[in-house]
C-alpha cells in the first residue's frame, strides 16, 4: 500500500492535522471515543504495511478489537464506507490473540491489561499496527498509544515497534505524536 499520492498529500495532511488539533482541543466536548475512532481510521492512511501482508489488491484493511470494545457502534460508523488506497475498511472482533494476525490495525482495549505482554510478544513481528490505551502500552512494545492528559487526546509511537513489525509510519504521522522508546531487542 503506497502512503499517499503526492499530488493529494497536502489535503490529506491539512485534513488528518486539523482532525488530529480538533480532536485534542474538543477531547472533553466530544466522546473520547468517537475522537479514538476517527483517529484510528486515520492512522491507516498514513501507514505503509510490508508486501505479503494482503492476500489481492482488493482484500480490505481488517481494523479489529481484542477486548472489551469500548466503541461500541462508533468504529463501525467512522469506517462505514470509506477506502483507503482503493481498499475497504471492515471493522471486526478478535475473539483470541491468534485472530489477530488476520488484522492490519488492531485496537487492544484495556480489559486486555494483564495479558498485554504476552500479546504484544505474540504479535511482536507481526505486520500488525498495535494501537492501546494503557499506561505504557508503546513503551512495552506496543506501536501506537492513545494518552488522555487533562481531557486531551495526544498519541505516542514507538518506532523500534513499528519497525520490527516491517510497518512505515508516515512523517506527517509521527510529527503529530511523542516517540517512545522500549527495551525490547
Amino acid at each position: 500500500m503506497a502512503l499517499l499520492n503526492p499530488a493529494t498529500s497536502l489535503t490529506r495532511l491539512l485534513l488528518f492535522t486539523g482532525a488530529a488539533h480538533l480532536a485534542v482541543v474538543q477531547a472533553q466536548t466530544v466522546d473520547e471515543y468517537q475522537v479514538k475512532a476517527a483517529f484510528l481510521y486515520n492512522f491507516a492512511k498514513f501507514v505503509e504495511w510490508p508486501p505479503g501482508s494482503f492476500k489481492s489488491a482488493n482484500d480490505p484493511i481488517v481494523v479489529c478489537v481484542l477486548g472489551r470494545s469500548p466503541f461500541g457502534e462508533l468504529l463501525d460508523q467512522s469506517v462505514k464506507g470509506k477506502q483507503i488506497e482503493g481498499r475497504k475498511l471492515v471493522v471486526r472482533e478478535a475473539p483470541d490473540v491468534q485472530e489477530c494476525l488476520a488484522c492490519q490495525l488492531l485496537f487492544i482495549a484495556a480489559s486486555e491489561r494483564k495479558r498485554l505482554p504476552a500479546i504484544l510478544g505474540f504479535l511482536k513481528t507481526g505486520p500488525v499496527l498495535t494501537v492501546g490505551e494503557t499506561a505504557n502500552f508503546a513503551a512495552a512494545g506496543g506501536i501506537i498509544n492513545f494518552k488522555l492528559d487533562d481531557g486531551k487526546v495526544s498519541l505516542e509511537i514507538n518506532v523500534h515497534a513499528a519497525q520490527r513489525a516491517r510497518l512505515r509510519i508516515s512523517s506527517k504521522l509521527l510529527s503529530l505524536a511523542k516517540i517512545v522508546k522500549d527495551d525490547q531487542p
